[in-house]
């Protein structure tokens, strides 16, 4: 398990300048906007506006604080994403924009590079247990958190996030707060990566 804590994230701007984008964790390790294989970040949205364009890049956006947004998709009918949505996966080299629906929200971004790396992310009820499993995975905590995998136990704070390597033998028990992120990670290769 490795544990990145939030005061640690790095900070730095939209790739269209729009805003700022804080990065949880991306791979290869110190990979830019423009080459990485996959990337988990949050972003504050404080006004409506388009989306940037990653080609050849799949994403998921999720809502972590705020009322929500209305997202639109290539043209298709608004979808609106609030604290209580299922994770939006969507192409993220597709034309999208986002309206706000009352005041500055922010969201979770999982992207992957199709030739590298498939994802998933799930709202995760808690507490929880979960089976080992093969893939590459992080908990980002939304309240606080204890985690125990094995004989090891961390405590996560708010917007605190645990990677767990794909050789993790053990369950994963997951207590506190109402519920989590599980994003996972699989690479196209059948290889496992970690950051």
């Amino acid at each position: 398990m490795k544990i990145l804590r939030a005061s640690d994230y790095k900070r730095m701007p939209w790739k269209n300048g729009g805003g700022e984008t804080v990065e949880i964790a991306v791979f290869p390790a110190g990979a830019s906007i423009e080459d990485f294989y996959w990337r988990i970040s949050m972003a504050t949205v404080a006004s409506d506006g388009p989306f940037s364009s990653f080609p050849e890049v799949d994403r998921t956006l999720s809502i972590l604080s705020g009322d929500g947004i209305a997202l639109t998709i290539d043209n298709a009918p608004p979808l609106t994403l609030g604290r209580n949505s299922k994770p939006c996966p969507f192409p993220a080299d597709k034309p999208a924009s986002a309206t706000l629906v009352n005041g500055a929200v922010t969201d979770l971004n999982v992207m992957t590079r199709r030739d590298r790396f498939s994802h998933r992310v799930i709202r995760q009820p808690t507490p929880v247990s979960l089976l080992p499993s093969t893939t590459l995975r992080f908990i980002l905590a939304v309240g606080i958190h204890t985690i125990t995998l094995g004989l090891e136990e961390v405590d996560l704070q708010p917007l605190d996030c645990l990677a767990i390597g794909a050789d993790a033998t053990s369950d994963l028990v997951i207590s506190g707060g109402a519920g989590v992120f599980l994003i996972e990670l699989d690479p196209e290769d059948g290889k496992p990566r970690l950051s």
